[in-house]
């Protein structure tokens, strides 16, 4: 079963392969292919996540070098989930991308797959330098789709997009070679078991590598100062690359799970919980910042790249905790804001489509065709994003609460969420009485009549956010038991004990 750990990689590689030999096919023939390549993906993550979900760490060696040899695919609870939560955010994507984003350039089904191929080799990789290769593969294919469709209102958001991740690869590669020129060592289970016992000599330019690292890990996040680029790079995208990048920042944070309790964790001896202690102010002033970022806003599309900041501040403060529970509660908001996220991106596109010159812009416009569908998928979309009962955002956030010890940290925790969480609902109480109420005398707009692929595409997003809340037990149990097992690294460096052929191992 250790074959299937390829899968997820393979099916969109070759999907991607397959459609640049087809750029002059029907366009029909195409897309039933993408969609296909797309659906078998996340059938394979879903097999994935079974294998997973009991506990053992399962290992494939390409070439059948033993570990810490060679390019390794590890997979753990926290690999099966990624791969899952991504997968359904882009088969929904796909669909969407169908109205009329394909037809805006040759290559958008290629670019496509080839992004979702790196973000899955992100997901399994066990060494840090493939993790950027992972890295460049994803952004290669984002600056692509980022720019599909042309346009200068693309041109610049994208140039920005582009220069500040040059850099952060560039800083990934000077903090690795950092790391290996002491340790002699990429792979991260073997890391686990160098970092510990480092001598005193070593110690302060391995330190230096772990927090740049860090810093790249928080580019990627976009992490306070280092978001400014977020908000115009994502609201000048298409509607689909929009929505798909909603999981490029979680990216991001689960380098950040993945790499520090595993290798600067607590039984990391002088290195232990290296820049940890950052995280948790991090997290809040992002989130601060991204608030304020969202009542300024003044378009719809503005207003959910902001929302995806301030996801990823309040993951952040609840990963600082340092604490197993804030690990388990992160990842049940992650997954919550991710398909929210991707479904408010597409459902501002759906808006702009009826308001004719108006677009997604925070101004009065001649009343909708579709009003009542619309306003309540923003309802339910906006319910989910801001943390109200009765939806899956409640209780993440109340997970994330929970999670915080007496004390000062608690205190602010509380603080900036609850306050934080009041001025969204402002924000998006404002927006939706502007799109959906105040309507102005006008036409509406003949050309924006729904079509049932794209509605049911963003309503099955949002709609998740239900079936998570039916889901909150199940769901809850593994992001608890991800989250153990991501506090126990002992577990993790026993691949490299692992035949190549292994089944899994505890």
């Amino acid at each position: 079963m250790t074959n299937w750990l390829t899968a997820p990689i393979l099916i969109p590689l070759l999907g991607g392969v397959l459609q640049i030999f087809m750029s002059y096919a029907p366009m029909q023939l195409r897309r039933t292919l993408a969609l296909i390549t797309t659906i078998l993906t996340l059938v394979a993550a879903v097999v994935l996540l079974n294998l997973a979900d009991d506990g053992s760490y399962r290992m494939y060696a390409f070439g059948n070098w033993q570990p810490p040899f060679g390019i390794v695919l590890v997979l753990d609870r926290l690999a099966a989930l990624m791969l899952t939560v991504t997968a359904i955010l882009a088969v929904f994507c796909h669909i969407y991308a169908f109205h009329k984003t394909d037809t805006q350039g040759p290559h958008f089904h290629t670019l496509f797959l080839f992004q979702l191929t790196g973000l899955n080799i992100a997901f399994l990789t066990g060494d840090l330098f493939n993790l950027f290769v992972a890295f460049e593969v994803l952004l290669i294919a984002s600056y692509g789709l980022l720019l599909h469709g042309g346009g200068t209102a693309r041109t610049v958001p994208g140039l920005h997009y582009v220069v500040l991740n040059l850099v952060g690869s560039a800083l990934f590669l000077f903090s690795v070679g950092m790391i290996y020129s002491v340790t002699g060592t990429l792979n991260m289970a073997d890391l686990a078991l160098k970092v510990p016992n480092l001598s005193s000599e070593d110690l302060p330019l391995v330190r230096i590598g772990g927090m740049l690292l860090l810093v790249v890990f928080g580019l990627k996040a976009a992490v306070l100062p280092l978001c400014f680029w977020l908000p115009r790079a994502y609201a000048s995208a298409t509607a689909p690359v929009a929505a798909l990048f909603a999981v490029m920042t979680k990216v991001g944070i689960y380098a950040i799970l993945r790499v520090y309790p595993l290798i600067f964790g607590d039984n990391a001896g002088s290195l232990a919980n290296l820049g940890m202690e950052w995280l948790f102010p991090a997290g809040l002033i992002t989130l601060i910042v991204a608030v304020m970022g969202l009542l300024g806003s003044r378009t719809l599309r503005a207003m959910v790249a902001w929302q995806v900041i301030i996801s990823v501040g309040t993951m952040l403060a609840a990963i600082g905790l340092n604490t197993s529970a804030g690990i388990s509660a992160a990842l049940f908001y992650l997954i919550n804001t991710t398909w929210v996220v991707g479904g408010l991106f597409l459902l501002a596109d759906l808006v702009s489509d009826q308001r004719g010159s108006a677009g997604d812009k925070l101004v009065t416009a001649p009343k909708m065709r579709n009003r009542a569908l619309l306003g309540t998928l923003f309802l339910l979309g906006a319910v989910a994003a801001i943390g109200l009962p009765p939806l899956s955002g409640f209780f993440a956030k109340l997970l994330i609460l929970q999670a915080a010890a007496p004390g000062i940290e608690m205190t602010l925790l509380w603080s900036v969420i609850l306050i934080g969480s009041f001025f969204s609902l402002i924000a998006y109480s404002h927006a939706g009485s502007i799109v959906f109420w105040r309507n102005s005398d006008g036409q509406i707009d003949p050309d924006g009549k729904l079509t049932v692929p794209v509605t049911a595409s963003v309503t099955a997003l949002l709609a998740l956010s239900i079936v998570i809340v039916a889901l909150a037990r199940p769901i809850s149990r593994y992001t608890d038991d991800t989250a153990a097992q991501l506090t126990n690294s002992a577990g993790y460096t026993r691949i490299l004990e692992m035949p190549v052929f292994t089944e899994g191992t505890k």
